[in-house]
């Protein structure tokens, strides 16, 4: 089995609350003096309190193009990737020099070289490292990445491998574009990081965290169009479509129990739900289409408000939150949950 040695989360630099942010997209997206009753209410039912972004609000309007934007996204998403994976390192009681594979995932930059093969040096990773960087995946990068992270590890189960996720939504928001999917974007998603360190089953004397039993991913048909972006001059155009939730209703109840059943398993004997905080319409949705207790994603919902949905990084949140708070007893199983671009969804079977 897998075992996750460590999780840490970080933040972009900048928080601000929720009303702050609807005043700065008012001046982007709908400009001044325009009725903007319709931005205040979707920003009010994302259920935000606050946020995390990588520039000063004022300093968006000094964004002119994706170039621009995808210039801080490379500088910032290094930085911000080192103090992510060198904390979660320190956590697991590993060294950069120890690390066999790193697989980076984020949907709001792209480089190349690639993320991860700028940090190899500055970490002092080894150059004979495995890399896997991961484009597209969006709000399920991080559960992707884990499920990628499990299946190297079963063929080198002497190793350790690291996942890193950065995602700055806030550098793809679409100057002058009143959209409602750019509106409700612009009210939900925030900047911040998370690193995963872990052990394959040889790999002895690492912080003992819950195992990675098996995982599974699920691609929905007719759905291509329902989230994702269309690449612009201007740069990431955010496909948000309402129908979204009732896909969620629709498919997950029949993916998780048959998932679980492969193991012996029901909805009932889940003893943590690590579920990616896609909004209040998703965690909703993903309650409802389980039969999930109340207070059974508290986690998820607590991070949607204190900073809003952090794309792949999201997840990885909400499983270091899980891992500080609600241990639950050796031996429980958990899942863990996302969805993203395709329209897809990745699962992961944890136990503790």
């Amino acid at each position: 089995m897998t075992r996750i040695a460590a999780v840490h989360g970080t933040l972009a630099p900048h928080r601000y609350d929720q009303s702050e942010i609807t005043d700065m997209v008012a001046r982007r997206c709908l400009g001044d003096g325009a009725d903007r009753r319709a931005l205040d209410r979707l920003h009010r039912a994302a259920k935000v309190g606050g946020r995390h972004m990588t520039l000063p609000l004022e300093q968006y309007d000094e964004l002119d193009g994706f170039g621009a934007a995808n210039s801080v996204f490379v500088q910032v998403a290094t930085d911000m990737g080192a103090k992510a994976v060198r904390e979660a390192l320190r956590l697991a009681g590993l060294s950069a020099a120890d690390v066999d594979l790193l697989v980076f995932t984020s949907v709001t930059g792209i480089a190349a070289p690639s993320v991860d093969a700028r940090l190899a040096g500055r970490l002092g990773l080894r150059p004979d490292v495995r890399r896997l960087p991961m484009f597209g995946l969006g709000c399920a990068g991080g559960a992707a990445g884990l499920s990628r992270m499990h299946d190297y590890l079963l063929g080198r189960p002497g190793e350790v491998a690291v996942l890193l996720s950065v995602e700055l939504c806030s550098l793809t928001f679409q100057r002058g574009d009143a959209s409602l999917a750019n509106l409700v974007a612009t009210g939900l998603f925030g900047d911040g990081a998370a690193a995963v360190v872990a052990c394959g089953s040889r790999r002895r004397g690492e912080a003992a965290g819950p195992t990675i039993v098996d995982t599974r991913s699920r691609l929905y048909p007719d759905t291509g169009r329902i989230l994702g972006w269309d690449i612009k001059d201007s740069g990431f155009q955010v496909v948000l479509d309402p129908a979204i939730p009732e896909v969620v209703r629709r498919h997950l109840a029949d993916d998780v129990r048959g998932f679980l059943d492969d193991h012996g398993l029901k909805t009932k004997d889940v003893g943590a739900w690590v579920c990616h905080p896609g909004g209040p319409q998703i965690l909703e949705a993903v309650g409802d289409a389980l039969d999930l207790p109340d207070g059974a994603l508290d986690v998820s919902w607590r991070h949607l408000a204190d900073v809003g949905n952090l794309s792949s990084s999201s997840v990885l949140h909400v499983l270091r939150d899980t891992l500080a708070t609600r241990r639950p007893p050796a031996g429980t199983p958990g899942v863990l949950l996302a969805m993203g671009p395709g329209f897809a969804c990745e699962l992961v079977l944890l136990r503790w």
